[in-house]
């Protein structure tokens, strides 16, 4: 069953004359009645992206028996030309092992896909690199290339003022074996939307040490600030990293802590305001980092992962400040068990139509171990500030 009462409580900020973060109802998509007879979602469905192109909404995500990398998952996608309420088939992509992290270029009248290939392990993380496909027209594609770092993992990618850009980190292997080796993030830009560069100079390496899933925003003086998920741990730290860099290094990072792990973050403004859509441990402080002391490295990552594994969640609003590098909670989406992979659409009246997934919604406390193992469905709604 799918259903949704709104959270309670006032966002942050909310006084006269400020404007604050007001949600819809959410639409169910998949499972949804509108799906082109092509499509047959599996139990699970999490992993998504949607663009404009061409007046059409373009909308990819991934499906498969759980959570879990299986060989049975496919990449599918879909669009539309009305109100998102009826698909039509695009175009599905079946590898034989895992596919996960989908992205959507619309560029200069071209439409890429970008996604990441993995193992077939259910309980290894196994990165096989980037798949780039583009868009010929209705329901085909260009054979699939393999792009940039045999073991990259994109993460964001945007046109940002008429520059494609795009987050992912290589060594994603070692997030879940806490053997001890970095993962590095890279910026990279591609001003054709195909040949992947570091975003400025001849590094493209933005952070180094535990975190993984990156996003940033520019603010309107040229800098930007970014929240990085840190689950394999940095210097006795584990959570996030919130981190600003000045408009004429952009890619010298400075980064504060966070107990915190806003799995899947991303990152948009509003109201002129910094937003962060991720994921939300219910408990008492919601923190990842427990700071245990007197643990050994290994020992207190596992310590953290177990813990977390084993609570509720909801994929949440936050606010940034960017000047504190802080983190605020605003308000939940509708959201249960596994959830929380956003992804975000500009609508013509100047709000937002979120996209996320999420365990049925009469679960609400369904431990995220739970969720993994059952059924999810992707939804959108939109938000706005008033």
């Amino acid at each position: 069953m799918w259903w949704w009462l709104p959270a309670c409580g006032d966002p942050p900020g909310n006084g006269p004359g400020v404007a604050v973060p007001v949600l819809d109802a959410p639409v169910f998509v998949v499972p949804g009645p509108g799906l082109p007879p092509e499509i047959a979602p599996q139990a699970s469905n999490n992993n998504l992206a949607v663009t404009w192109h061409q007046g059409r909404r373009f909308f990819a995500w991934r499906t498969g028996p759980s959570h879990f990398a299986s060989a049975e998952v496919v990449m599918n996608v879909v669009s539309s030309e009305d109100d998102g309420n009826t698909w039509r088939f695009e175009g599905a992509f079946a590898l034989g092992t895992d596919v996960r992290e989908p992205q959507l270029l619309s560029f200069e009248g071209r439409l890429w896909l970008y996604f990441a290939e993995l193992g077939t392990s259910s309980i290894e993380f196994e990165p096989h690199g980037m798949k780039r496909t583009e868009y010929l027209g209705p329901g085909q594609w260009t054979p699939l290339d393999d792009v940039y770092d045999d073991t990259f993992i994109p993460w964001r990618l945007r046109d940002v003022d008429g520059v494609p850009q795009l987050l992912g980190y290589v060594g994603g292997e070692n997030v879940y074996d806490a053997d001890g080796e970095p993962v590095r993030i890279h910026w990279l830009r591609a001003d054709d939307g195909m040949n992947w560069v570091p975003f400025q100079g001849n590094d493209p390496i933005v952070h180094e040490g535990g975190g993984s899933e990156t996003d940033l925003v520019f603010l309107d003086d040229g800098s930007i600030v970014a929240v990085i998920r840190n689950e394999a741990g940095e210097d006795g730290l584990f959570g996030s990293f919130v981190c600003t860099a000045p408009a004429d290094d952009l890619m010298a990072w400075t980064c504060d802590p966070d107990p915190l792990k806003y799995d899947s973050p991303l990152m948009f403004r509003a109201s002129g305001r910094v937003w962060l859509v991720g994921r939300r441990n219910v408990t008492a402080s919601g923190a990842y980092d427990l700071q245990l002391d007197g643990l050994e490295p290994q020992q207190e990552y596992l310590t953290y992962q177990l813990a977390y594994w084993q609570e509720p969640k909801r994929c949440a609003l936050w606010e940034v400040d960017p000047a504190t590098r802080t983190v605020a909670w605003a308000l939940d989406l509708p959201s249960s068990g596994d959830t929380c992979f956003p992804d975000y659409l500009d609508l013509p009246d100047g709000s937002f139509e979120l996209w996320n997934y999420t365990s049925p919604l009469d679960t609400p406390d369904l431990s995220w171990l739970e969720g993994q193992t059952g059924e999810t469905a992707i939804y959108r709604i939109r938000l706005s500030f008033r």
